[in-house]
Parts: structure tokens; sequence; C-alpha cells
């Protein structure tokens, strides 16, 4: 009996834990949309399940954590202006952090504009962080690597 109770916990315990893990509330989709002769916009498009909400960029530090991203560098393009946000956001005064945040729920896109030098094929790479709560709580923070094709 021991030894059945030996083996059964650990496996108890992975199984309890894998649940807590799997759960991850956002789908991420990455694209490419050519606007103009070598002029892209990079589209990071998150997808937030039901109840939970994403943070902007721009939501203020010592709350939740902004949503960040970071582009690797590429001689071959030019990133042109900020990354914009579109999609539904909220701006509510949260107690647990005393100060407003800026969030979106359901989906938001996160849109660079890019200028190839050349017309030459190449990607868009890099990776952004970002942090997503409920009501109740709050997930740690993830780091998600994309990488985007320019056709």
């Amino acid at each position: 009996m021991k030894k059945a109770i030996r083996i059964l916990m650990p496996l108890l315990f992975l199984f309890f834990c894998s649940g807590v893990f799997a759960q991850n509330p956002v789908n991420w989709s990455f694209t490419s949309k050519k606007i103009d002769n070598k002029l892209y916009e990079v589209h990071l498009t998150a997808t937030v399940n039901e109840l939970w909400h994403i943070y902007s960029q721009t939501s203020p530090s010592g709350g939740a954590l902004p949503t960040t991203i970071t582009f690797s560098k590429n001689p071959l393009l030019i990133l042109k202006g900020n990354t914009t946000e579109k999609g539904k956001l909220i701006k509510k005064f949260e107690e647990v952090f005393s100060m407003e945040v800026k969030y979106f729920e359901g989906e938001v896109s996160f849109i660079q504009t890019v200028k190839l030098k050349a017309n030459v094929k190449t990607s868009v790479s890099g990776e952004l962080e970002y942090m997503v709560c409920d009501d109740e709580k709050c997930l740690p923070p993830q780091i998600i690597n994309f990488s985007v094709s320019l056709k």
C-alpha cells in the first residue's frame, strides 16, 4: 500500500499542477499586411478569453505589467513610428493597484508599420511580454517570441 501511495502521489501532484500551468487565456496570431510599395503593417493580435483582460502598452507602471514589444534589429527594414493598439480600450481604477489601469478585453491588435529598404523577402521578429488578469487574480507575465514574414 505504501509503495502505491509513493507512486500515486507524484502523479496526482503533476496532474493538478498541469491544470494550473495549462491555463492560458490568450491566443496570439501574427500577420503582415502590405499597404503600399515596400510598406507593411505587422499585426500582433491577442484574442483574450472571456472574463480576462490584457494590459495596454500605456498602462502606468506600478500596477499590472503593461504589454511590451521589442523588435529584433533587421538591416533590411525600418520601423515607422510607434506600435499602435487597435481594440476597445478600457480605463478603470483598480483597488489592488490603487491606480487607474488601461486594458483590453476580447481582442486587441498591436500594429507596427515597417518599410523595406529594398524589394526583398524578409521577416519581422522579436518578443512581446504581457500579463493577463481577471477580477480575482493575475497570471505571471508571459514572454512570446514571434516572427512575421513580409510577402
